[in-house]
């Protein structure tokens, strides 16, 4: 039996067919799991509707975390289509684009403000509205990345933001945990991705992380959906409020 055979996932964060939510979602639907995705509009559905189409979603609905009622709405079709859901994949992260490139210090109030709602709110609201439909349990999963715990140049206001994700995460951990609701976060390295693009300077991280990783090699989105299959699998049933690096070692050096 497939690892995922049987289990409802459901996938937030698909923007196209190189992020790492469509990794995860390939993984998923390879591991014999029943997979639904969302779009943040209807600009990005053509760029989603690939990767549903490859991965035989089930459904492929409109999330975009601003606007109120979608969240609840997409909950409520999986409910409708199953009945209970068994894994959450969290992968989205936004920051206004002034507040993104200036200094921490410089950050505006609305700007911290909307980072942390889009980026770490949301997997609260996305956990409250998943825990009544997993009823035998599950694994929720979220992105995070090194620059949550250390200082690396040019991700700047995301840092913070990020820290707050692994925080919450491991709140969450432990509130849901009797219910044996896993939470964890992956922390992938420096991805070739739209939302990694928007970082200043993104092609010297890339270069820097290839340079310095132990392997001397970037992970990839299949990278990526390997280690989230693994962790949203019965095998890891013991593994909850954790994060998991796939950055070819490049988090153990200084």
């Amino acid at each position: 039996m497939s690892a995922l055979e049987g289990k409802v996932a459901l996938i937030v964060g698909v923007a196209n067919g190189h992020s790492i939510a469509a990794g995860c979602a390939q993984a998923f639907a390879g591991a014999g799991a029943e997979v639904a995705l969302t779009y943040v509009n209807e600009t990005a559905k053509p760029y989603v509707q690939p990767v549903a189409d490859a991965v035989g979603a089930k459904l492929l609905l409109p999330l975009d975390v601003e606007v109120p009622g979608q969240m609840e709405a997409v909950f409520a079709g999986v409910k409708d289509r199953w009945g209970r859901l068994d894994i959450l994949v969290h992968s989205i992260a936004f920051c206004p684009a002034d507040d993104l490139h200036g200094r921490v210090t410089d950050c505006s109030q609305a700007g911290f403000a909307r980072a942390m709602d889009i980026s770490v709110h949301s997997l609260i609201r996305m956990a409250r509205l998943a825990e009544p439909l997993m009823t035998k349990g599950g694994s929720i999963l979220t992105m995070t990345y090194y620059g949550g715990e250390k200082v690396v140049d040019h991700y700047n206001i995301m840092g913070p933001v990020k820290a707050a994700l692994e925080g919450t995460m491991r709140a969450l951990a432990v509130e849901l945990g009797p219910k044996r609701i896993r939470v964890n976060a992956i922390s992938p390295g420096p991805l070739q991705t739209r939302a990694g693009s928007g970082i200043a300077h993104f092609d010297e991280l890339i270069d820097a992380a290839r340079a310095r990783a132990p392997e001397q090699n970037l992970v990839t989105i299949e990278d990526v959906g390997a280690v989230a299959t693994m962790l949203a699998s019965d095998a890891s049933r013991s593994i909850s409020g954790d994060i998991t690096y796939v950055d070819g070692g490049l988090h153990v050096r200084a």
